[in-house]
């Protein structure tokens, strides 16, 4: 299982929200490429990046600024957040990004993401987003009626290499994440999931290194306030792939 550590943009600045809500904000740096060095430094192979600008309003605000994290650091880098168009999709995966991530889009317009994963292959993946098993959309402001396993079964057949699973309700909580709404994603589907939301220690990491087949974990509020060493994680999850191959 590999550690993600998670950079989130808000008018430039690497933030977190609280349960996705755009006025519980704390800002941790007025630097991300400077943050990105120090994931990167920590052994980090993954970034996840999300313009909540661009979640909330449906199109990037930015872009500069995961530009010049790209020029920063060598991670594989996974963007989310106000990709709606194809043009958008173009443009940040011409400029390096390695992976996007589809949010809203993949519920509200399946015509843009099947174009997108036909036109980029093995570079797309879906964000599901739930509150209590439904799907959120529009930066978790509204509650659709999908349940969050038959959207996932939806966009396996259309071609995502990937879920990001996120529970809302522990998003920015440290709470822990939600073990068996976790289990039951990945039975449901043969595509990778990564698990997002409510990691705060490196007891979480065990537990969801418990799951079978969970491809990833996102962490964002647990490193930024020091209730979980990224470093520690990581080694922990290295040392479980050593076990696994023995």
């Amino acid at each position: 299982m590999l550690i993600i550590p998670a950079i989130d943009l808000k008018d430039g600045k690497c933030v977190r929200l609280k349960q996705g809500k755009k006025d519980a904000v704390t800002v941790y740096s007025n630097d991300p490429p400077a943050t990105a060095r120090k994931w990167e430094s920590c052994g980090a192979k993954i970034l996840h990046i999300v313009d909540l600008d661009g979640a909330f309003t449906g199109s990037q605000k930015n872009f500069n600024s995961i530009l010049e994290i790209r020029k920063s650091v060598k991670m594989i880098m996974q963007v989310g957040g106000g990709i709606r168009d194809i043009e958008t999709a173009d443009k940040l995966l011409s400029a390096g990004i390695n992976r996007i991530i589809i949010g809203t889009s993949a519920i509200e317009d399946s015509g843009f993401l099947v174009e997108v994963c036909n036109k980029f292959p093995g570079r797309i993946l879906t964000g599901i987003d739930a509150r209590d098993g439904k799907v959120a959309v529009r930066g978790w402001e509204e509650i659709s009626s999908i349940e969050a396993k038959e959207l996932a079964k939806r966009i396996e057949l259309i071609g995502v290499s990937g879920i990001i699973y996120t529970d809302i309700s522990r998003d920015g909580m440290l709470t822990g994440p939600n073990i068996p709404a976790l289990q039951e994603m990945v039975r449901t589907v043969n595509i990778p999931v990564i698990a997002s939301g409510g990691i705060a220690t490196i007891e979480d990491i065990n537990n969801l290194m418990k799951i079978k087949n969970l491809w990833g974990a996102i962490t964002g509020k647990a490193i930024y306030s020091g209730s979980l060493d990224l470093r520690e994680a990581i080694k922990l999850s290295k040392e479980q792939g050593v076990r696994s191959k023995e």
